[in-house]
């Protein structure tokens, strides 16, 4: 039973963080992020579009809905 008046997994959170702010800046970053695969996105290198026009149509033609990249119609 916990003794303190935090409930424990608050008192757990706050003392999780007093430890992440030992660390330093570079180590915070570098733990801070991390990479998700995104399909279609990070398949190729990279790509070149003519227009914004063009990059939209590709959006909707290609990529699936819950990336975000879809042309909201209301």
């Amino acid at each position: 039973m916990t003794t303190s008046r935090e409930p424990s997994d608050l008192a757990e959170f706050r003392e999780q963080c007093r430890r992440q702010l030992q660390r330093s800046v570079t180590d915070r970053i570098r733990y801070g992020f991390f990479r998700v695969y995104k399909p279609v996105l990070d398949d190729a290198p990279y790509r070149v579009f003519e227009s914004m026009e063009e990059y939209r149509q590709w959006c909707e033609a290609h990529l699936p809905p819950y990336l975000g990249y879809k042309v909201v119609r209301g």
